[in-house]
């Protein structure tokens, strides 16, 4: 079996870079259901595969998920004291990218999935496989020529996001990537190099 070069694939995975702007063309169905068909195989803690993805394409899936996010963002401003100009220009913001975004995928941890109901370390290995699969998605999208970036605002209303967009209560929202066909081409942002962050033990 032919495989890439190693040079190649380590150019490949050098080059990922979180997007924020595309253009407006959709991602068609093949492309992202191969993106996800790729995602499976990433390795999960026991094997469990907790993940679950909610797959957002249409304006009115992603206004009603824009809804529910920015009023609690707005909540939670408000209540630290944030002023009101500044409020409203951040919520706007927010419910742009949201929208502008021709693919959101939502990432959830399906909290029934577990090898033991009185390991408490279990939700912490699930929260983990839930990451790494996100991960393999945004590498997988990158192979299609998809552009993306990893947001957190659903982990902060996770009540919020199950409703606007009728998940199961089961399902513990993590995360989301948007994706789409970049408008942009970010420089590489600092790294600090490997050997500032790595101990070598003997």
């Amino acid at each position: 079996m032919a495989w890439l070069a190693p040079e190649d694939l380590h150019a490949f995975l050098r080059t990922r870079r979180s997007v924020r702007r595309f253009l407006p063309e959709p991602v068609p169905d093949e492309v992202w259901q191969r993106v996800l068909e790729t995602a499976v195989y990433a390795p999960s803690a026991h094997n469990l595969q907790p993940w679950r993805f909610a797959v957002l394409r249409t304006a009115a899936a992603k206004a009603r998920l824009a809804d529910a996010l920015t009023e609690r963002l707005r909540r939670d401003l408000a209540a630290q004291g944030v002023p009101a100009r500044e409020i409203s220009a951040r919520v706007q913001r927010s419910r742009q990218r949201l929208q502008d975004a021709p693919l959101v995928i939502v990432l959830n941890r399906d909290e029934t999935v577990r090898r033991s109901p009185t390991d408490p370390w279990e939700a912490h290995m699930a929260v983990q496989s839930v990451a790494i699969v996100g991960l393999q998605i945004w590498l997988a999208a990158h192979a299609e020529g998809l552009g993306g970036v990893w947001v957190c605002w659903p982990l902060y209303a996770q009540a919020e996001t199950r409703a606007a967009l009728g998940l199961p209560a089961s399902w513990s929202p993590q995360g989301m990537l948007f994706l789409g066909y970049p408008q942009e081409a970010p420089a590489p942002p600092p790294r600090k190099a490997w050997r500032e962050v790595t101990m070598e033990i003997r």
